[in-house]
């Protein structure tokens, strides 16, 4: 958990991912060293602060998202939100603008608006945080931004063994999106690739448990085309790999982008649940990133 760790200490919310890139890149390029198969990177001009991975010959992507969500500064004290984090009074942000670092706590007013306690007014536009506070027990994890530096931390683990895939590490998704549209044009212009696997952290919800395995997810505010959802459940059977079958009517992820694409990708949201949803204590059962990144190992061979 060292790695999950590490990375959930990089500041990099919607628009300002720039750190989250460097960080992965650095780290692709001294380990893959060792994997089973070397990828080719694709980043810089063109990708703007995304990265794509290509192994062998692929068949299949995972998206994993690298911003999170956090508050912008805007005039006075006031905060704004990016993404859809929760609010409470007394939440630690850090940031840092022109003058130095910064570390202060969110208030939350009766009518909702949201300010900063500082000892000074922050320049506006900085991008502030929750502040990392990792904590690991014998079955669970906690951080903020679990979402997704898990779903990102999953996919580098995949990636030490598969031969032939792409992984693809997106940005704004907390914010809508805007970056997969044009990744997939390439993925599907380059290499013909078709289908697509979303590496992202849903909820613990009444039908969703922590500990019971990863969710294979049936729909979101998204629909996935069921065949191949249900090729994807018929693979975590045969591998009798712990799974879950989430519907929902709300949420949204990378999917959502791909299916209003262009392109003719299916897709498919695999993530392990998380309590505390969007808060400074994201909570996931380490059974269920277990079961995670074996199901994504068993699909990237068989798909």
């Amino acid at each position: 958990m060292k790695l999950l760790e590490k990375m959930c200490q990089i500041q990099a919310p919607s628009g300002n991912e720039t750190a989250m890139k460097d960080f992965l890149l650095t780290y692709v390029r001294e380990k893959s060293k060792k994997w089973a198969s070397k990828p080719e990177i694709y980043s810089g001009k063109g990708f703007q602060d995304c990265i794509v991975l290509a192994f062998g010959k692929p068949r299949t992507a995972i998206f994993a998202h690298m911003d999170s969500i956090g508050f912008t500064v805007r005039y006075g004290k006031e905060l704004i939100r990016i993404g859809g984090p929760q609010t409470q009074t007394g939440y630690k942000l850090v940031g840092q603008d022109q003058k130095s670092k910064i570390e202060c706590r969110l208030r939350v007013a009766k009518d909702k608006s949201l300010s900063y306690e500082f000892n000074r007014e922050i320049e506006r536009g900085t991008m502030l945080t929750f502040k990392p506070e990792f904590r690991e027990t014998s079955e669970y994890v906690q951080c903020c931004y679990m979402d997704n530096r898990l779903g990102v931390w999953s996919a580098l683990k995949v990636a030490e063994k598969i031969k032939n895939g792409i992984i693809v590490f997106s940005c704004w998704e907390e914010q809508g999106g805007g970056s997969v549209e044009y990744l997939a044009r390439f993925i599907y212009k380059k290499f013909k690739v078709q289908q697509a696997l979303i590496s992202d952290i849903t909820w613990v919800t009444e039908g969703v448990k922590a500990g019971k395995g990863v969710a294979i997810s049936l729909r979101d505010s998204g629909l996935p085309r069921r065949t191949y959802v249900n090729k994807i459940i018929g693979i975590a059977r045969k591998n009798k790999i712990p799974h879950q079958l989430e519907v929902e009517s709300s949420g949204g992820s990378d999917g959502n982008s791909l299916q209003r694409s262009p392109y003719p990708f299916d897709w498919c949201f695999v993530g392990a649940p998380e309590s505390n949803v969007h808060s400074p204590d994201e909570k996931v059962h380490k059974k269920d990133i277990e079961s995670m990144v074996a199901l994504y190992s068993a699909l990237m061979k068989e798909l």
